[in-house]
C-alpha cells in the first residue's frame, strides 16, 4: 500500500524543538522530491521546505529559513524536518507531499505551491505555546 505517514508533532513551548518524520511505504521516497507544508486554522496551506531526489538539494520558505532543516534517512525511507526555535506562529498541521510524476527530479521551481503535489500524508499537529 502506497502511503506517506507523518509523525513527531506535539505541544512545545516557544523556543523549543521538534523533529517531524515523513515515512513512506510502497515506494522509495528518495526517488522523488519531497515537500513539507503546513496549514494553520483559517489559513492557506503554506509550502515551507522541499528536498530534491538524488542530490538532496533543499529549499526553505523565508518563514522557516535558518530554523528548520529538512533531511533524508534513506535507510528508513523517511524524510525528517528538524524544527528549532519554534514560535507560536509555527502552530499548524504539518504535511509531507510529493508528485509521483517527478521521478528522480529536483524540487520544482515553484515547489512551495500546493498544486505541484498530488500525494499527501494525513498530517501531524504542531502546537507552540507562548
Amino acid at each position: 500500500q502506497v502511503q506517506l505517514v507523518e509523525s513527531g508533532g506535539g505541544l512545545v513551548h516557544t523556543g523549543g524543538s521538534l523533529r517531524l518524520s515523513c515515512a513512506a511505504s510502497g515506494f522509495t521516497l528518495d526517488h522523488y522530491p519531497i515537500a513539507w507544508f503546513r496549514q494553520a486554522p483559517g489559513k492557506a496551506r503554506e509550502g515551507i521546505s522541499c528536498i530534491s531526489s538524488g542530490d538532496g538539494r533543499s529549499h526553505y520558505s523565508d518563514s522557516v529559513k535558518g530554523r528548520f532543516t529538512i533531511s533524508k534517512d534513506k535507510g528508513n525511507n523517511t524524510v525528517h524536518l528538524q524544527m528549532n526555535s519554534l514560535k507560536p506562529e509555527d502552530t499548524a498541521v504539518y504535511y509531507c507531499a510529493l508528485d509521483f510524476d517527478e521521478v528522480w527530479a529536483r524540487c520544482d521551481n515553484e515547489w512551495y505551491l500546493r498544486l505541484v503535489y498530488d500525494f499527501w500524508g494525513q498530517g501531524t499537529q504542531v502546537t507552540v505555546s507562548s
